[in-house]
This record gives structure tokens, C-alpha cells and sequence, in this order.
């Protein structure tokens, strides 16, 4: 998979049909165009190939290997000049006016020179598309109704369509290069170079040519350019890019620290023990970039209504100016006037452009806000969201357990009982496993059982000097016949058997995050439905359960449990859930959209996810779903804006009350409001 910058794309309906140009070609396995960034991310077997196809479509672009982060963009005085000079020869062919038309030469000579001053990029671009055998996108269709109007004599008309229609297309492109670098502003998170350490002198190089065991150099101020640990020194970090923690961390020798945090103190050296392109940093990127490869339902619309819109208006265009003159034997010119007319409106550029922009801006925003969007589509089903289910353990609780009691029973101590559980749970990564090891500490003696069987939702076997040490929940004892008391407590309960007799249990409590109650009260206002999913006791369920305000909960379920409840769910809506993505990934696979809570560190949460959540604060699922809905009205928004001013104008030139200047003006205009539009989103 390679990426290209695509210099020079400046046409939204033209990044539509690369794509399509590319996919195609053989050879060619993948391909997506983000006219947003300018970026093509292709998988292809050479690039010569990716190049063709690029210039059989657009041959004024220029497809450069993606090394730096170097702004190609914006407008300069090349673009400028001639609308200037156009613009003044327009102006003073208008002042001459009646003193032109009696020189027809002088009319022509000045009116045409200010026409190809304006029109010379579109009448080449026109030419090469009609080689090609291309007609239908905006420049041919310029050309055709400038071209027409000098036909039948509408010079200023011809001249003031050509020169508004590049006027338009100079603030459009300074409204997108804007929102290109708004968004791109958003992730500016990945380092630019690396100081690379080599036979003791240091080297600043790209992060792309460090290797693993590599020991790169990291100054005061400077941002870490790759994953590793580190070796030398220590400092306080700023990971608040990546995880959105707002307080600076302290790292030392054998600390872990990810690309893109910033250092803020210390000069530090870092072994290297993961390369660039599988980087913290890196996935963040490449999952923002290529999430526009999912595209919403809204943008499939617009490709497909795009397809069909432009030959139906020029097909509508052609009648209207052979019909009826054929038919009422009235003079064929007024009526091309209205084809014309037609013609010039029949552009969906604003459609095209500002729909997938505003997906884009919105999965920009969302990530610098620490929450990733996997893709389009998956704004989409945010948006349609009517039931939020959350795990507990984890999401709307902090996950960090701590022994609270001990009860023993048949004679065993509270030591005993800590040390049996501790001993028995060793080898466990089970949050509650590792509280109950904690809580034994230094007296935990360096025994390993002789034999250990997790059983998942329940608990754990194993065998500890001969005997049979059981761990687990309240299932778990009655599956195994062991006779035991029933807890009402405040935290979660863990049984101690040793050899099917009961040696009491152990209290451990979690702690509720200090946003989960404003999250599910957000929910609600939203007008979602909130369901807890929990492998926890009814007990603890219940109480978590009443003081978030959560009405429906559902307790003692094992993974599969959770599937089914999930499913249960989504006849009623679609369903988001939020879990921990590793312990969870069944449910979140299962959900219409799968939230993983603080999945920056998890490989296993990335993967599986929609929507992964990396600073771990449960209030950002509402604050996706409201900017899910925001997104979607604001595309709504463009959508029936322009089709209402482009329908409103082909009735307008069909009955031949609008003029060209109108419509271009019209075209122009829904485009850039459609733009500005978009990039609200990015506030």
C-alpha cells in the first residue's frame, strides 16, 4: 500500500473519477482518492501504472511519493494574474459598450482576448477530456456554453460566465486549501525527523528510516518520533495528542513512551522496539486517512447521483434547444440561450465537494478530540443510534481493583484465604486477579501452581501443593457443589474453595469514573436508550447501576451472554456498545458500532472497533453521537441547498427567465456556501 500526493487536484468530480479510473486497471488491488488531503493510498504492482491512469483522467496533475509534510497548496499570483487582466478587459468592453458594436473586429478582438485570458486552463482541459472521449464534467460543459453564447453573439455573456466561472473556482479553491489545512492542522501529531544515534555523533533522519534496536536522541521540546523505551535519562511527557491525558507523566530508563508525545523537560535517549509504520502515532494517521475509503450512504448518493445528473441535464439542455423551435417553428436562438443556461448549472461540484469534506472534517475533529472513526460509514450509524449498551468493568468504571475485605470461614485466616486466592489467580490478567496479587504484595512467596484452567466469566482452578484451590464467582461454587455464604456487599465478592470446602471470600471494589453519570445522563437527553452489560453479581450491577441513573442492567453474564443480550438490542435500533475491546471484542464485533474504550495500547481494540475512544472518559459517546447527528444535518443541509438552487435554476432557464451570468453566479455560490459550510464542522 503506497501514498501519493495528488499536486494540482482541484476538482472534486474529477477525484471521483480517478478513483473509479484506477479501480479498473489491473494490477490494481486498491485504490481510494481523499480530495481533502490530496492523497491517493493505493496498492498497485508499480507505480507507472497509478501515474497513466491518474493523467488519461486529469493530465494537469502530478502524482508525487508522499515524503514530507510540505503545504503544496494555495493560491498564487499565476491564478491571479489573469483573472486581473481578464477582469479589466471585461470591465472595459462593458464601459465602451455601443461604441464597440459598430466596430465588430475591435468587439471581438477585445471581448475574445479576455475570454482566453480567463479560459485558456479550461479550454485545454476541455480539449484533452473530449480526446479522451470525457465530456461530461464542468470544464467541457463550460466550454460548450461560453463557446455557444460567442456563437450566437452574447460576448459579455460569454466572457462574464468564463470569468466568473474561474473567480468561483479561485475562492473554492482557497475555501478547500483552508479546510485541508484546518484538517490536516487537527492531526498535526506525527513527528517530521528523528535524531538518530550513530557511532556516537547524532544524525537527524526520517522516522521511516530508523530501524528496530535503533537509539534515537530526544531533546527538550521535541516530539518522540518512534515507539520504544528508554534508555538513558528522564523526563515528563505530554501524551495528552494521543490519549488525551491532561496532566504530564514522568518516564525513566526502562519507561515506555509512544511516537507523538512531546518531551518536556529531560534529554532522553530511546531504544527503538517498533518501526515507524506500526507506531502509536502511525495508526492514529492511518486509520483518520483511511476511513474515508468507508464512505457514508450520503457520499454512495452523491457518487451515484453525480453519475446520472450531469448527462440528464445536458440531454434536457439538448431539448430544449431543438424541440421547440422544431415543433412552433419559432427562432432556434433564445431557446439555445436557455440550453445554455441549462448547461452551465448542470455541475454537481457542490454536491461532490462538500459531502465527503464534511465527513472528513468531521472524523478530523473527532480525532483530535481522542476519539478515532474508523470510517464514514460508521458516522452514519452514530448518527442513527437509539441504544448505547456499556460494559461495566472498565468503561464506567475506573477497572482498578482493590481489596476491601477479607471473610473467612471453617477456620482459615484472613491470610490464608488472601494467600490461597493470590496464589491460584498468579498467572491470571484478569483486572480482579491482579488486585487480589497486589494486595498480597512482598509476602507473595515465588509459588506456581502446579496446573491452572481459567473458566472464562466465572473464575479460575488450580492445583497449589496438592491441593484443588478454587477462585471464583458465585456460579462457580454452585457449578462445582461448594457449599457457600451468599454476599450482599458493596463491591464484587470472589469465593476461596480449597478441596471442595468452603474457605471464605474476598471483597473487591471498583470505583465509577468521575464522567460515567454525566455520560449516561447525556444519553438520555439524546434520547438513547442506556443498558449495562456485566459479567459482575446482581448486586454490584445493581448499585453501579442505581447510582449512574442507568434503568435497565443486565448482570452475571459470560461473553456469549453479552452477545445474545447485544442481539436482543438490536431489534429495537441500531446499537452502539462501548466495552474495553479485548475482553469485549465478541460484543463489540456483534454491536452496529463497537466502542473501545482507551484502545491506544491494545493492538486487539484497534482492530476490532469502530470507534475507539483512546482517553478512556465514557462522556465522549455522547458527544460522538451529537456530532454524528450535527455532521449529518450539515450535510443534509448541502444536499437539499444545492439541489434546491440547481432545480429552482433549471426551471428558471427552461422558461428562460434566468441568464447565464445568474446561473454561473448561482453554481459558484451554492458551491463555496456548501464549503464554508462543511468546515463548521472543524470548529
Amino acid at each position: 500500500m503506497r501514498k501519493y500526493r495528488l499536486k494540482n487536484l482541484d476538482c472534486a468530480s474529477c477525484a471521483v473519477k480517478i478513483e473509479e479510473e484506477l479501480k479498473k486497471q489491473d494490477g490494481v488491488r486498491f485504490a481510494m482518492v481523499n480530495f481533502a488531503t490530496s492523497e491517493l493510498i493505493v496498492d498497485a504492482e508499480n507505480k507507472e501504472k497509478v501515474v497513466e491512469a491518474v493523467k488519461r483522467v486529469e493530465p494537469d496533475v502530478d502524482v508525487e511519493e508522499v515524503w514530507d509534510d510540505h503545504d503544496h497548496e494555495g493560491a498564487n499570483a499565476r491564478e491571479i494574474v489573469p483573472i486581473l487582466i481578464s477582469g479589466l478587459l471585461f470591465v472595459a468592453g462593458l464601459l465602451l459598450g455601443e461604441s464597440l458594436h459598430s466596430t465588430p473586429v475591435l468587439e471581438y478582438g477585445l471581448f475574445l482576448t479576455a475570454y482566453l485570458v480567463a479560459g485558456w486552463r479550461v479550454l485545454r482541459k476541455a480539449a484533452g477530456n473530449l480526446a479522451r472521449g470525457k465530456v461530461f464534467d464542468e470544464n467541457f460543459l463550460m466550454t460548450i456554453a461560453t463557446l455557444g453564447a460567442i456563437a450566437i453573439h452574447e460576448m459579455p455573456e460569454a466572457v462574464g460566465v468564463m470569468l466568473f466561472f474561474r473567480v468561483g473556482e479561485f475562492f473554492q479553491d482557497l475555501a478547500v486549501g483552508r479546510s485541508r489545512r484546518s484538517i490536516k492542522a487537527l492531526l498535526e501529531i506525527k513527528p517530521t525527523y528523528a535524531n538518530l544515534k550513530v557511532n556516537g555523533e547524532v544524525v537527524r533522519v526520517r522516522p521511516e528510516d530508523v530501524s528496530v534496536g535503533d537509539v534515537i536522541v530526544v531533546k527538550p521540546g521535541e516530539r518522540i518520533p518512534l515507539d520504544g523505551v528508554i534508555v538513558k535519562g528522564s523526563t515528563v511527557v505530554d501524551a495528552s495528542a494521543l490519549t488525551g491525558e491532561s496532566v504530564p507523566r514522568s518516564v525513566e530508563e526502562g519507561s515506555e513512551v509512544l511516537s507523538g508525545m512531546v518531551n518536556l523537560s529531560g534529554l532522553i535517549e530511546v531504544r527503538v522496539t517498533r518501526p515507524f509504520r506500526d507506531s502509536a502515532v502511525s495508526k492514529i494517521l492511518q486509520l483518520v486517512e483511511e476511513a474515508s475509503g468507508r464512505k457514508a450512504k450520503a457520499e454512495r448518493f452523491i457518487t451515484r447521483f453525480a453519475r446520472y445528473y450531469t448527462p440528464a441535464v445536458i440531454a434536457l439542455a439538448g431539448m430544449v434547444a431543438v424541440l421547440p423551435p422544431v415543433l412552433t417553428g419559432s427562432p432556434f436562438e433564445p431557446w439555445i440561450y436557455r440550453a445554455l443556461v441549462l448547461l452551465v448549472i448542470s455541475c454537481p461540484c457542490a454536491l461532490v465537494l462538500s459531502v465527503p469534506l464534511s465527513y472528513f472534517a468531521s472524523i478530523g475533529r473527532s480525532a483530535r478530540e481522542e476519539v478515532l472513526i474508523k470510517g464514514a460509514n460508521f458516522v452514519d450509524v452514530l448518527n442513527s443510534t437509539e441504544i448505547v449498551a456499556f460494559d461495566k468493568t472498565g468503561t464506567l468504571t475506573k477497572g482498578k481493583f482493590s481489596v476491601s475485605k477479607i471473610v473467612p470461614k471453617n477456620g482459615f485466616s484472613e491470610d490464608e484465604v488472601l494467600m490461597l486466592a493470590a496464589v491460584a489467580e498468579v498467572n491470571s490478567n484478569h483486572p480482579i486477579a491482579r488486585s487480589i496479587v497486589e494486595a498480597l504484595g512482598e509476602r507473595m512467596e515465588a509459588m506456581e501452581p502446579e496446573s491452572y484452567r481459567e473458566i472464562s466469566g466465572r473464575g479460575v482452578i488450580a492445583k497449589v501443593d496438592g491441593k484443588e484451590i478454587v477462585v471464583g464467582n458465585d456460579a462457580l461454587m454452585h457449578e462445582l457443589g461448594i457449599e457457600h455464604d451468599s454476599c450482599d456487599v458493596g463491591g464484587t465478592a470472589v469465593h476461596v474453595g480449597v478441596d471442595g470446602r468452603y474457605a471464605g471470600y474476598i471483597v473487591v471494589e471498583d470505583e465509577v469514573k468521575e464522567d460515567a453519570e454525566r455520560a449516561v445522563r447525556e444519553l438520555k437527553e439524546l434520547g438513547c436508550r442506556v443498558v449495562m452489560v456485566t459479567g459482575d453479581s446482581e448486586e454490584v450491577a445493581r448499585r453501579v447501576a442505581e447510582r449512574l441513573g442507568i434503568d435497565e442492567y443486565h448482570a452475571e453474564l459470560l461473553p456469549e451472554g453479552k452477545v445474545s443480550v447485544v442481539e436482543g438490542l438490536k431489534k429495537n435500533g441500531k446499537v452502539a456498545f462501548a466495552g474495553d475491546g479485548i475482553n469485549d471484542a465478541p460484543v463489540i464485533a456483534a454491536a452496529d458500532v463497537g466502542i473501545a474504550m482507551g484502545g491506544l495500547g491494545s493492538d486487539a481494540s484497534i482492530d476490532v472497533a469502530d470507534v475507539v475512544i483512546m482517553d478512556d472518559m465514557p462522556s465522549k459517546v455522547p458527544r460522538s453521537i451529537a456530532f454524528a447527528r450535527r455532521t449529518q444535518r450539515i450535510v443534509w443541509q448541502n444536499i437539499g441547498f444545492a439541489l434546491a438552487v440547481k432545480g429552482f435554476f433549471i426551471a428558471l432557464g427552461s422558461v428562460g427567465i434566468a441568464t447565464m451570468w445568474e446561473a454561473v453566479i448561482a453554481d459558484v455560490g451554492v458551491t463555496l456556501i456548501a464549503v464554508l459550510n462543511a468546515m463548521r464542522l472543524l470548529r
